[in-house]
């Protein structure tokens, strides 16, 4: 199921059942929550009232989160593609396929679609064409969603780095050691990336020269991905 809640109460508005659980994030533009499930479907409803404005069967569970841009919404399939759906009428615009799962949810910046693949590469898409643009080979599974900033694209990997590439061309600028595993996605404020990782530790690294700033060591391993509201950086 997924759930609409009031923000004050936390009482329940609607929900709206499919036939699979829920791991993709819901996003919200235009009255309209846009959300996967490992029943293979992508489905749009209605934010008010949680009816069905339409839905897009693909060949496998959807674990990426949906991001919408532009009149489109881009989402990834463990079918190996990435999809772009029509927002407004549900068509397919045009898909990509790579050589694994895609877990990772897309960005969009500039009119480049970015994400990760569990065949270890990170693309560049043209956001309007899916022609690619660059890629780059990672040392495993992608499966953290990249940020754009400053025209730089961040992203971490489950060979343990973290890695910071020029958005434009997909050079390196630096690479950032954990001491285990990517899978929560990177947030970029003040100058400053943070990062979980699966060796229990909140990662506060420079934007510009990757370099360690600081460092939280949590009671488990962290895959929520952070929050930075006034200052204060939120991570379960």
């Amino acid at each position: 199921n997924l759930y609409a809640l009031d923000a004050r109460s936390g009482n329940v508005l609607w929900n709206y059942k499919t036939g699979g659980p829920i791991f993709s994030t819901p996003a919200v533009a235009d009255d309209v929550v846009y959300f996967g499930s490992l029943d293979a479907t992508l489905y749009a409803l209605e934010a008010r009232t949680g009816g069905l404005v339409w839905s897009y069967p693909v060949g496998n569970a959807i674990e990426s989160s949906p991001t919408v841009a532009d009149g489109a919404v881009y989402f990834g399939s463990t079918d190996h593609s990435l999809y772009v759906i029509d927002a407004s009428s549900g068509d397919l615009l045009w898909s990509y396929k790579t050589g694994g799962g895609i877990r990772s949810s897309p960005a969009v910046a500039n009119g480049v679609v970015y994400f990760g693949s569990w065949d270890s590469n990170f693309y560049a898409l043209d956001a309007t064409t899916g022609a690619k643009i660059w890629s780059y080979t990672s040392g495993n599974r992608i499966s953290s969603s990249p940020v754009v900033a400053d025209g730089v694209v961040y992203f971490g990997s489950q060979d343990h780095l973290l890695y910071a590439l020029e958005a434009a061309t997909g050079e390196k600028l630096w690479t950032y050691q954990t001491g285990n595993i990517i899978l929560s996605s990177p947030a970029v404020a003040y100058g400053i990336v943070y990062i979980g990782s699966h060796d229990g530790i909140l990662h506060a690294v420079h934007a510009t020269t990757g370099s360690k700033l600081w460092d939280f060591t949590t009671g488990g391993a962290i895959e929520s991905s952070p929050t930075i509201v006034d200052e204060v950086v939120y991570v379960g």
